[in-house]
């Protein structure tokens, strides 16, 4: 490790002295290295009706499966932290063969462990991207091909419309041409036990996931659909189950006057679990005979993005996720529905800082009939470099 340290600083005082900087990187031979990121704070104030939220990755931002529902309400929480902020490296090299090879690999401190509040708030740094492209190719962790980024909202939150939203990044192998789009993707499964209980995550899996997309960018905006096809499989004991799972997604971006735009995204399926809403349903419940039976589930959301001028704009965002459990095989404590209303104003002060304000209510209820809602406040400071 020492060795490549050296190199690498050797490698960057040859660049700096050759002359061969860029705004944002360098030059090495036939290599050239960007950087980017941003530093982020977010504080937030958050009231739930039915019980405290846990510390821990549900008071970082909004995940819908976390909702307290059927307890008693115990106030408010105020949480600070700055574990979203990240940073990349680029890379392109011109090959003899004239065509480029790009590498990226990324690191932010999100849902991780590590430090505690107490006295340092020392948080590890997890992988995020690490890829390579090459003539149509991509080999690496990337965003899941069935996720589509323009129908991300401008939001405070770090997903924003996350009821909704197709939401993954995985290993994967993925072959772009044109406007078309096909991935072999890491599978994973997960199954609610018979009768419900805690989340089972198999890693059973004997065949990838597969994801065709095909997308467009007109002078209007943008819009893709998206088809999943995956096996969900259990092996544990004398359990040995597999069944078949699919999903289709439809998003657009549809750009209005003054900067405008509407943001859509709608995703439907049996067995997509993971996929949707991070992870809030799962792909497959087992029945009395331990044989697995896909979870259908439905998801839409929409989103408003206003410029009140060059400075301020505001968005306002809906989320729905709607999952159809089978009570007698998942029981009453499955979620039922969630669903989460957003809007904020934020003030970019210059091109590169940030300030914003934020408030969310968002509702969970489970198959039994009880529900629980949440109210959230978040302030946030961001400087891109």
């Amino acid at each position: 490790m020492k060795k490549i340290t050296t190199v690498s600083y050797l490698a960057v005082c040859v660049a700096l002295a050759s002359g061969a900087v860029q705004a944002n990187g360098f030059n090495i031979g036939d290599t050239d290295v960007t950087f980017g990121g941003y530093v982020k704070l977010d504080a937030m104030y958050t009231d739930s009706s039915d019980g405290q939220i846990a510390t821990g990755i549900g008071r970082d931002f909004y995940i819908p499966s976390l909702t307290p529902v059927g307890g008693a309400d115990e106030g408010g929480t105020f949480d600070f932290h700055a574990r979203q902020s990240r940073f990349f490296f680029k890379t392109n090299t011109k090959l003899e063969n004239g065509k480029t090879l790009g590498g990226h690999i990324e690191l932010d401190f999100m849902a991780t462990a590590g430090g505690d509040e107490r006295i340092t708030n020392s948080y590890s740094p997890r992988l995020r991207q690490a890829f390579i492209t090459y003539d149509g190719w991509l080999f690496g962790q990337t965003w899941t091909t069935f996720m589509d980024l323009n129908a991300l909202p401008d939001t405070l939150d770090f997903i924003g419309n996350t009821d909704a939203m197709v939401f993954g990044r995985q290993a994967q192998i993925r072959y772009t041409s044109g406007n078309f789009q096909v991935a072999i993707e890491n599978p994973e499964t997960t199954v609610t036990p018979f009768g419900g209980g805690p989340r089972i995550t198999t890693d059973d899996n004997a065949t990838p996931d597969l994801v065709f997309k095909y997308g467009q960018k007109a002078d209007w905006g943008t819009w893709s659909v998206s088809a999943l096809v995956r096996q969900l499989a259990y092996e544990s004991g004398a359990i040995d189950s597999t069944t078949s799972a699919f999903g289709v997604s439809a998003t657009a971006k549809i750009l209005l006057s003054n900067n405008n735009d509407i943001r859509i995204t709608a995703t439907t399926g049996s067995g997509v679990g993971r996929y949707i809403g991070l992870n809030t349903a799962n792909g497959a419940v087992l029945d009395a005979n331990n044989e697995l039976e896909a979870i259908d589930s439905t998801a839409f959301a929409i989103a408003y993005k206003h410029n009140w001028n060059s400075q301020w704009r505001s968005s306002l965002v809906y989320s729905l996720l709607s999952v159809d459990n089978d009570v007698n095989l998942t029981g009453a404590g499955a979620t039922k529905t969630t669903n989460s209303w957003t809007t904020n104003l934020i003030y970019q002060a210059a091109k590169k800082l940030m300030f914003g304000i934020e408030y969310k209510f968002a509702n969970r209820e489970i198959e039994s009939g009880l529900d629980g809602d949440m109210n959230r406040i978040q302030f946030s400071a961001k400087y891109d470099f």
